[in-house]
């Protein structure tokens, strides 16, 4: 009789343990929050915002739908976090770039080179971006946090542009968004576009064989552009034509379309 009583014990334990959460749900809240975000951010980059789905996140991860609602509220909040987190690891990485000790050639070019690196190494980063635009941004519109934390990726090319215009490197009087646009479009076109670029071309843009190839044309690139002087545009008149960022003054005209409106 004692024997089945002590046989019988063990059998029941597992049982008990069952209907427990894991410890380190009970104990770890930020690696249960980390856990759904990276599985979230694959299946997000994955299957887009529409297509993708809680159950499958939940499926995945060491919590359940029920805690994913609990710790972001919703798909649209879990998205939203997914958004925020990339952009911030990506900036996270521009600012390991010491300015201070840097000549501006030297500056932007590892601004170049990390950016290229960090979205070959993160993928889904360039799928995120690519499915928010097809999105016409509905969803990153509406948290303020992308803004701000995006204001850091500026001001870093600032700091560059302006070192390197007060030492006379830079000849151009550029704007620091343009830049970073130019560098982010040639890095996420490489990714976003391989797939069409290779069956229209037949040429693979993530060749690991072609990889430096492209990672110094980038550089190359943004400093030749940089350090070359301007052109003038001249007008029907002989004179400059006189240059105006879009967007930058709305509503303004540049004196050469007001006086064709003369």
């Amino acid at each position: 009789m004692i024997s089945e009583l002590t046989t019988a014990r063990p059998s029941q334990r597992p049982a008990s343990a069952a209907t427990q959460a894991p410890p380190d749900r009970q104990r770890d809240p930020e690696r249960t929050r980390a856990d759904i975000l990276e599985v979230a951010r694959r299946e997000f980059a994955e299957r887009g915002y529409a297509g993708a789905r809680v159950d499958e996140i939940a499926a995945h991860t060491r919590t359940t739908k029920r805690m994913i609602y609990f710790y972001f509220g919703g798909k649209e909040q879990l998205y939203l976090a997914v958004l925020e987190q990339a952009y911030a690891h990506m900036r996270e990485a521009e600012q390991t770039i010491d300015v201070e000790h840097l000549d501006p050639l030297s500056a932007i070019r590892r601004l170049a080179e990390l950016t290229f690196d960090y979205q070959e190494a993160h993928p889904d980063f360039s799928r995120l971006v690519s499915i928010e635009n097809i999105d016409r941004a509905e969803h990153m519109a509406k948290t303020p946090l992308l803004a701000s934390v995006d204001t850091s990726a500026i001001d870093l090319v600032s700091k560059i542009l302006e070192s390197g215009k007060r030492q006379g490197t830079f000849k151009r009087d550029v704007d620091a968004v343009d830049v970073h646009m130019l560098i982010s479009a040639f890095c996420n076109f490489r990714l976003a576009n391989r797939h069409t670029f290779q069956a229209i071309f037949g040429r693979d843009l993530t060749d690991k064989r072609a990889r430096q190839h492209y990672r110094r044309m980038l550089g190359d690139l943004l400093l030749a552009y940089l350090t070359s002087t301007p052109a003038e545009t001249p007008r029907p008149d002989g004179a400059a034509e006189a240059r105006t960022l879009p967007g930058a003054q709305r509503g303004q005209t540049t004196p050469s379309r007001r006086r064709r409106r003369e």
